[in-house]
């Protein structure tokens, strides 16, 4: 296991960030960590990281334990924080030449980090004359520069413009090929594009830990269906395991199913039956989006 965390508490003062957190995550994996604000991410990934103790319960990073081997998991580990620290007056090369003096890490592996991260335009600028997204990407060459088994990024994709979006998502899969990628997020489009598994968090409380396909497919079905003129809306409720029925446009219909099954078949029959003309039929996923919601509602 890369990643392994077992009952995981944390408490400030009267406030309990975490409450008996379990999970783990196998080598390979690139796993998205969701939560509402203030739902206990960024207080994990600190843990992991050994930037803070838990209050109780236990975790280790590549088989080591972030108490009693922190020299090992900090070896073994790169870290995003969400506030990408950077000395904003020295210049790229320099910043992960100073970076890997503390390492220790060979100076062969300062240039393999700028190709990777896409940083060889901008390497000979100061980090203060840099973009958002480059100056993210100096984050993560940074966290790259010992090349660990185990990526931990809090957040890091806040403030980028679409362009920089795609960049850096493109960036992480990338890195994901061969690095377990434990990435902190609230934007649903970013683990859609990045990850194939998400746990969500809430509270201090794990509500959700699942593939992302199953995430999708586990609670409903909506079927898209098109007829050739209007259908009353409570017509179409007397479907079998029916939930809604929305009228998007002219004569579309999205009918939601509370079941996993397809139900396109049952559409089918129920039109037959009733003489009703489908001019198309397709299935549609519910949206991470409204699952996240209403598991952290």
């Amino acid at each position: 296991m890369s990643i392994e965390v077992e009952n995981i508490s944390k408490v400030y003062g009267k406030q309990k960030a975490l409450d008996q957190i379990s999970f783990a995550v196998n080598k390979g994996e690139i796993v998205g960590f969701l939560g509402p604000n203030g739902a206990g991410k960024s207080t994990l990934m600190k843990i992991l990281t050994t930037y803070i103790n838990a209050t109780e319960g236990i975790a280790k990073v590549s088989g080591f334990d972030v108490i009693t081997s922190k020299q090992d998991v900090q070896n073994n580990v790169g870290y995003l924080p969400e506030h990408n620290p950077l000395y904003l007056d020295m210049y790229v090369k320099e910043y992960l030449t100073f970076n890997a003096n503390v390492y220790k890490t060979p100076k062969s592996r300062i240039n393999e980090v700028i190709e990777l991260t896409g940083l060889t335009p901008e390497a000979h600028k100061t980090i203060g004359q840099l973009s958002k997204g480059y100056r993210q990407r100096v984050g993560l060459a940074n966290a790259l520069l010992h090349n660990p088994s185990v990526l931990i990024l809090d957040e890091p994709t806040t403030g980028l413009d679409p362009n920089q979006l795609v960049d850096i998502r493109h960036l992480i899969k990338t890195i994901g090929k061969d690095k377990t990628v434990f990435l902190s997020t609230h934007i649903m489009q970013e683990v859609e594009a990045i990850c194939d598994r998400v746990i969500i968090i809430n509270k201090g409380q794990i509500v959700a830990d699942k593939k992302l396909k199953d995430l999708r497919d586990e609670k409903e079905q909506t079927v898209i269906v098109e007829f050739d003129y209007r259908v009353e809306d409570a017509f179409l409720l007397k479907l079998p395991k029916a939930k809604t029925v929305k009228n998007t446009h002219d004569f579309i219909y999205e009918i939601t199913f509370s079941t996993t099954e397809d139900m396109r078949s049952h559409v089918f029959d129920f039109a037959h039956d009733n003489q009703l003309k489908i001019l198309q039929l397709n299935q549609k996923n519910a949206s991470l989006e409204s699952l996240f919601r209403e598991l952290t509602s």
